[in-house]
């Protein structure tokens, strides 16, 4: 069955505009070759990077960061990550389950007892 991920992407902070679309259409495209459902892409900005990450023989400290909220088979999760393990453009990345919400019963009219509405009335 379908689950909701959310990959989590960082990429090079350098990157003019026409670069870093270009990344994001590979990765979609490869989400998309691989039986996944894009929902959503959100920039979440540049931002300092947790640690310093040395990638391709370059250290960074600073990355462009994206969400993608996507519907997909866990079975993806892996080989995606391989993928994007070798795009020389992508320093960092995860998948991380989205949290399915789940739908609250009613549980109906809760009785009182006489005892309770007798000291309700009282305060």
């Amino acid at each position: 069955a379908p689950r909701n991920f959310y990959p989590f992407l960082t990429f090079l902070p350098f990157f003019p505009q026409p670069e870093t679309a270009a990344v994001l259409r590979r990765t979609v495209e490869a989400l998309l070759e691989r039986g996944a459902i894009v929902r959503s892409l959100e920039n979440l900005g540049e931002r300092a990077l947790p640690y310093k990450i040395s990638k391709h023989k370059e250290r960074h400290k600073r990355g462009g960061y994206f969400l993608i909220d996507l519907e997909a088979p866990p079975s993806i999760v892996s080989p995606m990550m391989e993928h994007l393990g070798r795009d020389i453009d992508v320093i960092r990345r995860a998948f991380v389950k989205h949290p399915v919400a789940k739908a609250e019963e009613c549980s109906g009219i809760i009785p009182v007892s006489p005892e309770e509405k007798l000291s309700a009335k009282k305060n």
